[in-house]
């Protein structure tokens, strides 16, 4: 069975996942997959926090096993949430479909090259074909959104007054599981968009503490906008990759 596309949820997104349930064996490890269909169209659904333990952390997802199990079965396109901070004043409740990327992690294994030197072109991380389909659906339902530049730290703890007061001038949100995917997907010359819900705001941008309880709330209340949003662009997208996605690694090798 051919697989069109695969959604890659973060916290809340186990409301996703229900469908045929498969494991996918991968040399970094086994990842669970649940197959849906939706209007004609075959989809993989996984999520990032789903394992051994009740939660996996982000510090702790194994992230090269959920991509190569993406292309293991097939799927060249990926389509992945993610839930995160706005460093910049958007609305919570709003959209940010990214652009581009800060990574900030320290101990995260970000390639799939071990042995050998592949530089892979980052100069437009996230598929425009699959971006742009994510905004017209946005658009469609008239939903607030706007582009940006994610910033990924390490986690599993908030970020600092300090730290955000810095990242806010180089990024506008800022989150903890949208790196490595995006590079691991590139090396793979696999298509990746990320569309990001706004659920709090970043250290120091009120006075509040900021509180995992707020974070699933908000989610809980977008869930179902979200999937209508993933389900069209999906509907939209064309059946040919007609993007740099799959060269990714041309001239890349040393």
């Amino acid at each position: 069975m051919s697989i069109d596309v695969a959604i890659l949820g973060g916290v809340g997104s186990s409301s996703f996942t229900d469908g045929d349930t498969k494991i996918i064996a991968t040399p970094y490890g086994d990842v669970g997959v649940s197959i849906i269909q939706n209007n004609g169209k075959s989809i993989a659904m996984i999520s990032r926090h789903s394992g051994a333990a009740e939660h996996v952390p982000p510090h702790m997802i194994n992230y090269r096993a959920i991509i190569w199990a993406i292309r293991e079965i097939g799927v060249k396109r990926i389509i992945a949430t993610n839930s995160v901070g706005t460093m910049k004043d958007h609305p919570i409740g709003s959209f940010v479909v990214t652009d581009d990327f800060i990574d900030l992690n320290k101990s995260r294994i970000s390639t799939f090259y071990d042995k050998n030197t592949v530089h892979v072109d980052m100069t437009e991380p996230y598929c425009h074909i699959i971006s742009k389909c994510l905004m017209d659906s946005l658009d469609k339902k008239g939903l607030n959104y706007t582009r940006g530049t994610y910033v990924c730290t390490e986690g599993p703890r908030f970020e600092t007054r300090a730290e955000i007061a810095m990242m806010s001038t180089f990024g506008d949100v800022v989150g903890m599981t949208g790196l490595p995917e995006v590079v691991l997907a590139r090396e793979l010359e696999l298509c990746y968009a990320s569309i990001c819900t706004i659920t709090n705001q970043a250290c120091g941008m009120t006075d509040n503490k900021i509180t995992a309880d707020e974070v699933v709330e908000k989610l809980a209340t977008t869930q179902d906008i979200l999937l209508e949003i993933l389900f069209d662009a999906i509907d939209n997208l064309p059946m040919e990759r007609n993007c740099d996605c799959k060269n990714a690694t041309s001239g890349a090798r040393l």
